[in-house]
């Protein structure tokens, strides 16, 4: 166009521009529409969602817009959340949740949504950074003939780009889905400081965001799961939750709340209106094939393990293995090196790489102590015969010398005899009741293994030393059980010992 003094000059405005613009004397300039990215990508929400109000009230207050960022386009901090948690938790469908929530807010995410599901654990399938990063700039709308190779090009445009939405006022959320490692996610993290972003992974993420760890279900979500996915499928005629209670209570139990498990165990029902709950209880009670049961074609709880446990380095795949051989409820880091004949430093190192990876997690509030899913721990049980026999009864023999060392020594400072002296072990009788109270579980347990595994010495010693602490506390159910385990360890046996937990 030609101003007062017919000099020619353009304005171009209303858009966002990455290549040349050629001027002219004549220029018709027809901008793209606007763009909605991944409003078409995001995978659409499940129905059938339940159990988990509190987990996106708290990711939907970390999304929402900040007064600064409504004034300040470049405001600091920017919400990002990193969910993670066992595979088959529910991770993904949480942020899927949470991102369609966010959506229907005014004026949240105006310039849409951005989704990409990295595969991380699929080492056929995963997708690099410069793969992803080339989807969202094509979702964003820039031309293939514009979208560089590089890492660092890749990077620096799709940054760009999203810091002039932000300056236009059109706010993006990002969601990156099933990352297994900071090098497949960094590259994807917005740098404008207002960018939101919603990450999910099978392992705690070393990056710049908000940690968020999701558990299992508990018993009543499970059933409440169960029940919506029975309805989603067959109607309301199909009332089998409903009718039997107790049996879907039951299937929620040996599930052990894992949503990927339910899910199957709902599929498996739903084909066949006419099968029983109790029919599929009693299809899972075996516990050596309850997870060739949780299957139902392109879904497995097994499959869906195999992609975590095949990323653990040899030795923490071994002390994977090994931690099923402990009878009781959870492990102390001192009972895993016992397992697994290493020092304490070394293997606390192992265990807290494994809860990194969410095949094990802190159990209580007491630092040093781990447990399994129930399912888990079937997996690991299952890979426990990778173990040769030998090295299986060696390590079972290590950590019950150690419970019974260890018990022996907590049981002589408790006597009302003794003058509570330290021992190399205790440093006084608190220690000493502490040790027996965190670890009375595993010890009434392993009586009770010891003795059916043959070593009936070993079951009858921890009998011995734990039969007064167990009266003096009034764990009354614990003393006669291990009471009676021990007169009948003091028989002649020829049980043979096994190896298998």
């Amino acid at each position: 166009m030609a101003d007062e003094k017919g000099k020619v000059s353009n304005a171009i405005s209303g858009g966002v521009f990455f290549h040349q613009v050629i001027q002219g004397r004549d220029i018709t300039v027809v901008l793209p529409p606007k763009v909605t990215p991944a409003l078409s990508g995001l995978p659409a929400p499940s129905p059938t969602f339940t159990g988990r109000d509190a987990h996106v009230e708290e990711l939907l207050h970390a999304l929402a817009p900040r007064k600064e960022q409504q004034t300040v386009p470049m405001a600091p901090q920017p919400p990002r959340i990193a969910v993670a948690g066992l595979a088959g938790v529910g991770k993904t469908e949480l942020v899927v949740q949470v991102a369609a929530h966010a959506l229907r807010e005014p004026d949240w995410f105006p310039g849409g949504v951005l989704f990409v599901d990295l595969l991380g654990y699929d080492p056929e399938r995963q997708l690099s950074p410069e793969q992803a990063l080339d989807g969202f700039l094509r979702a964003l709308g820039i031309p293939g003939e514009h979208i560089p190779s590089g890492l660092q090009d890749l990077q620096r445009l799709y940054r760009s780009v999203l810091t002039a939405l932000v300056e236009q006022g059109r706010r993006i959320l990002v969601v990156i889905d099933n990352a297994s490692s900071t090098d497949q996610a960094v590259p994807l993290l917005p740098t404008d400081g207002v960018t939101a972003v919603l990450i999910t992974s099978r392992h705690t993420l070393d990056i710049d965001v908000r940690l968020h760890d999701l558990n299992v279900l508990d018993t009543d979500a499970s059933i409440a799961l169960l029940h919506q996915a029975l309805l989603q499928a067959r109607g309301p005629a199909d009332t089998r939750v409903q009718d039997v209670p107790e049996a879907a209570a039951a299937i929620a139990d040996l599930c052990a709340g894992l949503p990927l498990a339910l899910r199957i165990a709902a599929a498996l029902l739903a084909d066949t209106p006419a099968r029983p709950l109790t029919s599929l209880v009693q299809a899972l009670q075996t516990e050596h094939s309850r997870l060739d049961r949780l299957r139902r074609e392109d879904r497995a709880v097994r499959a869906a393990f195999d992609l975590s446990y095949q990323r653990l380095s040899d030795v923490s795949a071994r002390l994977f293995r090994l931690c099923p051989l402990n009878a009781g409820p959870d492990l102390s880091t001192e009972s895993a090196a016992a397992l697994a004949d290493m020092d304490d430093y070394r293997a606390e190192e192992i265990l807290q790489d494994l809860n990194r990876a969410h095949l094990i997690e802190a159990s209580g509030s007491a630092w040093g102590r781990w447990r399994m899913h129930d399912l888990v721990r079937l997996y690991a049980t299952d890979h426990l015969k990778q173990e040769i026999r030998e090295e299986q009864i060696a390590a079972r023999s290590r950590l019950l010398e150690r419970y019974r060392t260890m018990a022996s020594a907590a049981s002589s400072l408790l006597a009302p005899d003794t003058d509570s002296a330290p021992s190399s072990l205790f440093a006084d009788r608190e220690k000493a009741l502490e040790w027996l109270e965190n670890e009375r579980a595993n010890l009434v347990s392993t009586v009770a293994t010891a003795h059916d595994t043959g070593a009936a010495a070993t079951a009858a010693s921890l009998a011995f030393n734990l039969a007064g602490f167990l009266e003096q506390r009034r764990y009354f159910a614990d003393w006669t059980a291990v009471t009676a385990t021990a007169r009948s360890s003091s028989k002649p046996t020829t049980t043979r010992a096994q190896p298998g937990p």
